[in-house]
């Protein structure tokens, strides 16, 4: 009887990290929940401008799934919502299937996202080859700053292509629309948010040295306080007020939008059906795989940085399953682990999953409180932000010749292929070739570890010594041992040394079952010695063993 797989237990880091939970703790969670939250609000924003959809999808994405990712989250400072790398995904999605279908394949991914970690298949996710990874990031963010051209200059277009040939075509065809106001505001933006943590720095050296210069009655707290105004705020509000203020003539979220909604969304069930769900399998296959990838990479970061115990891999699958099962229901769209919101997290002080749901609860009163004001900010300034974000996002140093010339030839074709397939296709066709393009050379490079030695020929025996993993990328190696064996004197017995082979499949071995046939065909016989334990159970689990003592092959015995 097939025993039943193990399903891994439901239990979020919450109920952990609240034991021993202090009044010191939950303040620092605090003071890191609201930067985060005050951080996630433009580039929520941003990135559902940027996917076509309307600003308050990614908002309460942002706070429906930020919540629950960290309520049921098996990472300790993670924060969750929408992420840059779904901009080029969900653009698509939208622009071919529409927006009630994105709902839709979205809450299925959800679906299959829990399945995954109910199963205990988070660690799979560890299998994708880091030069896909870094291929496909790449990819993305190459196609980020490139939907953001658009907004930059203020071109006067009704609706951007989907793919990347046409909306170069497209912005080259409409360039006479330039509006030099957004590309001041969009480069003033850029600007500021590349010299912002040089500013910060400064500061810090100047606090430092005025609390040595004056001791306790200096003001300690303006140099922390100044490290945490995080940089994208900075940049909406002032250049917001500038353009408000001298009247500039640029497309804003009001009037694109229309402001953005002061209330809270209403629960609505997009329309399910078989037949839909059926035609949506590659984009809910896009988006589950993009999202376990980028929220358990995000969790490893995480780890990292904030020192904190390991993430559950399939605990914080099954929070992000949660998560994009029930944001549609509310109009949002897909959500991950985002690993800037996550750093700043850690950087404010977090200690624990209060800070992303105090992260969520902060962007829900400032969107409630602040909504109308949102109506003058200016498209360019959430370009400029997003252009930040995908320049950041990209590991661009990976593509210099010096760093190429470090790898060798495999991870140069995986990491450079699926960052072409990704720009020119999309991230589906890039992954999917991607993997099977590092099976093949996992294959190629496994079948190359095996090797067949002829140790001696002194009749009447032939000796062979078998090395590394005799297994279906490898089987055909055998044939020059077998016309080896043909090639000898009639009546040889030959012996394999298997003390060095590794691993044996079934393949494998019915290319041994051919040799075997092939030396009792010339009136020989055949042993196989010092196997090690993976291969001696598929020989005698298989009969081979018996065949071998026998000296019939398998079916002889029988008279066929």
């Amino acid at each position: 009887m097939t025993p039943r797989p193990k399903l891994a237990p439901f239990r979020p880091r919450l109920l952990d990290a609240l034991a021993g939970y202090n009044r010191e703790r939950f303040f620092k969670d605090v003071g890191a929940g609201a930067t985060v939250g005050i951080v996630a609000l433009p580039l929520a924003m941003a990135f559902a401008i940027a996917s076509g959809l309307k600003p308050e999808a990614g908002i309460w994405t942002a706070i429906i799934a930020g919540f629950l990712i960290s309520a049921f989250g098996g990472s300790s400072v993670q924060i969750g919502g929408p992420a840059g790398a779904f901009i080029v995904i969900v653009y698509g999605i939208v622009e071919r299937y529409g927006v009630a279908n994105l709902l839709i394949a979205t809450a299925c991914a959800g679906v299959l996202l829990f399945l995954l970690g109910l199963f205990r298949l988070g660690t799979l996710v560890r299998y994708v080859p880091v030069s896909i990874v870094i291929g496909f990031t790449n990819g993305i963010a190459a196609l980020i700053l490139i939907s953001q051209i658009k907004d930059w200059l203020g071109l006067s277009i009704e609706k951007m292509p989907a793919d990347m040939f046409s909306q170069l075509h497209t912005l080259a065809t409409n360039l006479d629309t330039f509006n030099p106001y957004a590309f001041g505001l969009g480069l003033a933006c850029l600007a500021g948010l590349f010299a912002w943590p040089h500013l910060l720095a400064e500061k810090m050296r100047v606090g430092q040295t005025v609390r040595i210069v004056l001791g306790r009655f200096a003001n300690t707290r303006t140099a922390q306080v100044s490290s945490r105004v995080p940089g994208p705020i900075v940049a909406l509000i002032t250049l917001t007020l500038v353009s408000w203020g001298f009247g500039l003539h640029v497309e804003t979220i009001g009037t694109r939008f229309g402001g953005i909604p002061q209330g809270l969304p209403a629960f609505e069930l997009p329309d399910f059906s078989w037949e839909t769900v059926k035609q949506l399998v590659t984009p809910t296959l896009t988006i589950a795989a993009l999202g376990a990838i980028e929220s358990l990479l995000c969790a490893r970061v995480s780890d990292q940085v904030s020192g904190l115990p390991r993430h559950d891999p399939n605990q914080e699958l099954m929070a992000q399953g949660i998560a994009n099962t029930i944001a549609p229901f509310f109009g949002g769209m897909p959500a991950t682990g985002t690993i800037a919101r996550t750093v700043t997290n850690v950087r404010a002080g977090a200690t624990s999953p209060i800070a992303g749901i105090v992260h969520a609860i902060t962007l829900m009163v400032v969107v409630l409180v602040a909504a109308p004001l949102a109506q003058h900010v200016p498209l360019a300034v959430l370009a400029g932000i997003l252009v930040s974000v995908g320049w950041n996002m990209g590991e661009w140093r990976e593509f210099s010749p010096y760093m190429l010339r470090r790898f060798s030839r495999h991870y140069r074709l995986l990491m450079l292929g699926t960052f072409f397939l990704t720009v020119v296709f999309d991230l589906s066709v890039a992954v999917q070739a991607g993997i099977v393009l590092a099976c093949a050379l996992f294959i190629r490079r496994m079948s190359g570890l095996f090797n067949v030695e002829m140790v001696s020929l002194e009749p009447p025996v032939l000796t062979f010594r078998l090395f590394g993993a005799l297994f279906f990328g490898a089987a055909a190696k055998l044939d020059e041992t077998i016309q080896a064996v043909e090639r000898a004197p009639r009546g040889m017995t030959v012996v394999l040394d298997a003390m060095h082979l590794i691993s044996l499949d079934a393949t494998g071995l019915d290319a041994l079952r051919q040799l075997h046939k092939t030396v009792l065909a010339r009136g020989g016989a055949m042993s196989i010695e010092s196997l090690q334990p993976q291969p001696l159970e598929v020989i005698v689990r298989s009969g081979f063993a018996d065949e071998l003592a026998s000296g019939m092959p398998q079916g002889d015995e029988h008279g066929t």
